[in-house]
Formats: C-alpha cells, sequence, structure tokens
C-alpha cells in the first residue's frame, strides 16, 4: 500500500507565499518523478512542477519565476514553495509520484485560496 501525505495548504492573500510538502510512504520501490498538479473549480487538472529523481525541474509557464519545487527522492519527500501568489493560482493541489515500474501514486489534495 502506498500513501501520500500532502500539507500546507490554506488561505492566503494575493502576494503572498504558501509552501506545500508531501510525503510518500509504503512499498514505493524507487520514484522516477515528483510533481505538482493543480484543478481550479470547472477546469481540468493541470501540471505545475515536476522534478525527476536526479533532480531536473520542469514548471509550467504560469508559474515559472513564482513557484520553486524540490524533492528528495530517496527520502520519499518533495515541496513545492509558491511566492507571489494570486487569485488564479486557487485551487486544489496533488502531489503525485511514479515509480520506477511506470506507476502513478497521487495525494488527497489540498486546498490553496488566494484572496485578491
Amino acid at each position: 500500500q502506498v500513501q501520500l501525505v500532502e500539507s500546507g495548504g490554506g488561505l492566503v492573500q494575493a502576494g503572498g507565499s504558501l509552501r506545500l510538502s508531501c510525503v510518500a510512504s509504503g512499498t514505493i520501490f524507487s520514484i522516477s518523478t515528483m510533481g505538482w498538479y493543480r484543478q481550479a473549480p470547472g477546469k481540468r487538472r493541470e501540471l505545475v512542477a515536476t522534478i525527476t529523481h536526479s533532480g531536473d525541474t520542469t514548471l509550467a509557464d504560469s508559474v515559472r519565476g513564482r513557484f520553486a519545487i524540490s524533492g528528495d527522492s530517496a527520502k520519499t519527500t518533495w515541496s513545492l514553495q509558491m511566492s507571489s501568489l494570486k487569485p488564479e493560482d486557487t485551487a486544489v493541489y496533488y502531489c503525485k509520484f511514479r515509480n520506477s515500474y511506470g506507476v502513478d501514486y497521487w495525494g488527497q489534495g489540498t486546498q490553496v485560496t488566494v484572496s485578491a
């Protein structure tokens, strides 16, 4: 059984910062990629940021320069530092990892609300 536990969501004013964290436990094997996704009401889930086991990162254009992803695949933990938050960043944020067999595991989601 694999479990992902997210923390750090909440309510923040525009321009503020939040840090999301995710910890994976259980029968994971090895992690290939860790990431964060988000889904706003009425919209499709979208990729926010990813980091590979070797530390290569990708960021969505909408968050580049404001968000940063970090992680340690050996410790099965990763974080998303969000700065200069905008109301349009409001969404449920999900952490996800892909193991070395190509299987994806998702967290339960944490709400981030940015007020104008």
